[in-house]
């Protein structure tokens, strides 16, 4: 099976950002998993080249050099930390924010498991190695989800997806077709915005829904749909997730309780026994939040956001004891 080409990229970074001296094109090759399925010296060279150049284009000084200062030729290469460090740079929290969401995605997946491979076997290949220039890479915000490497290579190359999708509360998987626009993460959760096609319009995908099987498939074909010349996918997803879109909804919290809550809340009143009254706007995916308070929280409107929390904190009740009990 082919591997990723981005996958190959972060494995290389790593391995000549994490050296402490030259590591030859031979040494990469034998710690690099795709290096090591090239049939021939020919289809290596021309892959580790073609990585080598797609590298500096991404910014990184690659050095050539020789560990043995009596030997003339350059075999070996690096990528030293001290060279490919930025000046102090000023950020904003939300440019912070969005800068560490991205370097949390960027190690993911796959993506992590191959780097850390590639690492292991330089060192046990005798090649010392420094894991402090890693930290900058480090990941931040998980993504678990097996959709996630598929739907990121979708959004990378503007093409469209198929997974079967399992909606809340329902059993059976249904297979959708996406044409992706974005994805971001909301309190924890990753979630997709795009085209739907069976639906004929935009919609919002929670990834821990896809299913495993079949497996997402990216198709060989374009966008069927134009997409928006603006799409705030933030947006979009707070909407869908809890934010939003469906009106008021009112709720009773336990004093001391709920801070989330209540930084949310338009208002808030004392109800009295030990409990206050909330008003905040919700979306379709309110019911997930609120049932992660348990007894902290009581919803007394609408009633379908009630009935949708009583649901979840039945199903994570019968996770728990290994049965569902509904009555």
């Amino acid at each position: 099976m082919a591997i990723p080409k981005q996958e190959r990229l972060v494995s290389l970074v790593m391995c000549l950002l994490a050296a402490r001296r030259y590591v030859t094109k031979e040494e990469l090759r034998q710690s690099i998993e795709s290096y090591r399925l090239c049939t021939s010296d020919e289809a290596f060279d021309r892959m580790f080249e073609r990585d080598k150049d797609d590298v500096r284009e991404l910014g990184f000084i690659v050095e050539t050099g020789a560990n043995d200062p009596l030997i003339e030729s350059a075999d070996g290469y690096r990528i030293r930390p001290e060279a490919n460090t930025l000046p102090p740079v000023e950020l904003d929290p939300e440019e912070a924010a969005a800068l560490a969401l991205a370097a949390g995605a960027w190690q993911q997946s796959a993506l992590a498991g191959a780097a850390t491979g590639a690492l292991y076997k330089l060192k046990a290949a005798g090649v010392e190695i420094d894991s402090a220039p890693l930290t900058s890479v480090e990941p931040r915000v998980t993504a678990r989800e097996p959709a996630f490497g598929p739907l990121l290579d979708a959004l990378r190359t503007r093409r469209p997806i198929q997974f079967g999708y399992r909606r809340s509360g329902a059993a059976e998987v249904t297979a959708r077709v996406v044409e992706p626009w974005g994805m971001s993460c909301w309190r924890g959760r990753w979630y997709l915005v795009g085209f739907a096609r069976d639906r004929g319009e935009q919609r919002v995908f929670r990834l821990d829904r896809i299913a495993d099987k079949p497996k997402p498939k990216p198709l060989k074909e374009p966008f069927s749909a134009e997409v928006p010349a603006k799409v705030d996918v933030r947006a979009q997803v707070a909407r869908f997730a809890g934010e939003g879109g469906e009106g008021i909804a009112r709720i009773r919290v336990r004093t001391g309780a709920g801070f989330p809550l209540r930084a949310r809340a338009s208002a808030v009143r004392p109800a009295g026994e030990g409990w206050d009254e909330l008003e905040l706007s919700h979306g379709h995916g309110l019911h997930h939040w609120l049932a992660e308070f348990g007894p902290d929280v009581v919803v007394l409107e609408p009633p379908h956001l009630r009935d949708a929390v009583v649901a979840q904190l039945r199903e994570a009740a019968g996770t728990a004891t290994g049965q569902v009990k509904v009555g």
